[in-house]
């Protein structure tokens, strides 16, 4: 098996048709690029034992986004080690690792959603998945490098273009199953009928002679799958999270593993029929290196760090949009055009989100081969900052006069901020062969791709702080506008127990909302105003950064 695995027994023959191999690449990348999708389990991890809605021991939105986070993490983490171990090994065998781990990650996750033991689902998606993240996601990078010298730009576009896209079949994937596995809780009845009482901050009912603990279900907070307000059971029923999870385990593995086990290398002297090395059609032939430079010392120069920077902050402003841009759509339009963004509307958006993120990255790789990647990433860091200055404008004007007009310019503003997101991954190896050569490029795209796990930990943590405060506030100024008097009818307790209450999942926008004075505006929609002017700020340091990029030294060459 070590022979099998080994990089020399994968050397293609002669006559070999490079075509072959962009199927298997992007075949992981489609598989491990569903991590993308991971806002649509978002909302059913927040209500795994309440299911109609939280229940006060359910996890919180930064609990679950912080399981998106820590696989972004390890998938920077294990890039950073696979790039020089794949150098040594090849792919076939790092591929095949990561098919394991990412299968892994998920029965593990699984098993920890079904016990309701947040570490595990840690442990599993994030860490153990998150390796296979990685392992996955340097694979095919220097693999396609090599056998298009000639489209670098494309090249990489491809090998990056099916993680863009796994969202687009990850999402209806990971909804049909959550469908399939989903039981619906214990329906007790209307909250007029049940006459739930509230006891350190909870909300219990008396069922038959005994004290049960309960949910509350508002006329503003029914679903797809909630249709009745009222009263339900905590522990019954289940949102299909957990088997949605054991299920994609066996499917990715199905898929990964043979699609590992397919990667061929090209000899080392191999080139393409008829390419003239010599010759570089692209304007920004300046910045293309015909040296290379080793490993080690890319990390002594100042372009590594100066991309090392760009890429961090590119996907800190990106990563967290994409992870929760279920909620994010739903928060925003929801309450303004309810006919409009349903659950099915929300979710194919993380869809359209994947397509856009898919062909942006072999859109604009390509056109860098033409352009340039500095000019490229000009374009990305500009127009992004504007675009993302664009959004609290959306959500202001829609909350104010809701229309559908302001719901289309948000598609078509994110569908763009995303395909430069993802265009930003897919160029940033050519970028890297550019400055450095093409003999360790998946070493260095290895250690730089720590970036991406800064970027997910500042992105992420950024946008549920971000959220979670000016959540609370809301709720807390929406509070002021209410008749203490009401607020005691619905909820059992006195006003001043609100921060509880909140804490507790007792208390959300939408039940604020139904106590509040008609024509209130429903401040949903300005959660993200904050975080977006932040995205823009990080967009145009990195610009600076992008200036800044020069050749590297001479002397940083190997036998210069």
């Amino acid at each position: 098996m070590t022979g099998f695995f080994s990089k020399d027994s994968i050397i293609a023959p002669a006559r070999f048709n490079r075509w072959r191999v962009p199927p298997a690449s992007i075949a992981i990348h489609l598989c491990i690029g569903s991590v993308y999708a991971w806002s649509v389990f978002n909302a059913p991890l927040e209500r795994v034992l309440g299911v109609a809605v939280s229940a006060p021991d359910d996890w919180s939105f930064a609990q679950t986004n912080g399981i998106y986070m820590t696989a972004i993490v390890f998938l920077g983490l294990s890039a950073a080690v696979a790039g020089k171990w794949m150098e040594r090994v090849g792919p076939r065998a790092v591929g095949t690792v990561a098919a394991l781990c990412w299968a892994c990650g998920f029965w593990l996750g699984g098993l920890g959603i079904h016990a309701h033991q947040l570490w595990l689902v840690y442990l599993g998606y994030g860490v153990v998945g998150g390796v296979g993240l990685g392992l996955g996601y340097v694979s095919p990078v220097s693999t396609l490098i090599r056998w298009f010298p000639d489209r670098r730009g494309m090249a990489t576009g491809m090998a990056i273009m099916g993680f863009g896209g796994g969202a687009m079949l990850g999402a209806p994937l990971k909804g049909s199953l959550m469908a399939e596995f989903y039981r619906p809780p214990q329906y007790l009845g209307t909250v007029a009928d049940v006459r739930p009482f509230t006891e350190n901050a909870r909300r219990f009912a008396e069922v038959d002679g005994r004290r049960v603990e309960v949910v509350e279900v508002g006329s503003n907070e029914l679903s797809d799958q909630i249709r009745e307000a009222g009263v339900y059971v905590v522990g019954t029923g289940s949102t299909g999270v957990a088997g949605a999870f054991f299920a994609l385990g066996a499917i990715y593995l199905v898929v990964m593993l043979p699609a590992a086990l397919s990667y061929r290398l090209p000899a080392p002297d191999w080139k393409p029929d008829g390419w003239d090395p010599s010759t570089v059609s692209s304007s920004a032939v300046k910045m293309i290196s015909a040296h290379h430079v080793g490993i080690d010392d890319a990390l002594r120069t100042p372009q590594f760090y100066l991309l090392w920077l760009m890429l961090c902050l590119n996907v800190a402003a990106g990563i967290g949009m994409i992870g929760a841009a279920k909620t994010i759509v739903k928060d925003i339009f929801r309450g303004p055009l309810p006919q409009i963004v349903t659950d099915g509307f929300a979710q194919t958006y993380v869809l359209m989100i994947s397509v856009a993120n898919m062909l942006g990255r072999f859109v604009w790789a390509s056109l860098s081969d033409r352009l340039g990647r500095k000019t490229i990433y000009t374009v990305f860091f500009l127009l992004g900052g504007v675009l993302y200055l664009s959004v609290p404008v959306c959500a202001i004007a829609v909350s104010r006069q809701p229309a559908v007009g302001w719901l289309a310019a948000f598609y078509a503003i994110t569908m763009l901020i995303v395909s430069m997101y993802g265009g930003g991954f897919a160029t940033i190896p050519a970028y890297l062969a550019d400055l450095f050569g093409t003999k360790f490029v998946g070493g260095i795209h290895g250690r730089l791709l720590t970036a991406w796990s800064t970027a997910g930990v500042i992105g992420t943590l950024t946008l549920s702080s971000l959220r979670e405060h000016s959540r609370g506030r809301a709720m807390t100024q929406l509070a002021e506008s209410i008749d203490p008097a009401a607020f005691a009818v619905k909820f059992g307790v006195a006003i001043n127990e609100l921060p509880a209450l909140i804490q507790k999942n007792v208390v959300t926008i939408p039940k604020l909302l139904e106590l509040a004075p008609p024509g209130t505006i429903d401040p949903s929609g300005s959660l993200y105003n904050s975080t977006m002017v932040l995205m823009a700020l990080f967009l145009g340091i990195a610009a600076v950064a992008n200036w800044f990029v020069r050749p590297v030294d001479v002397r940083h060459h190997l036998n210069h």
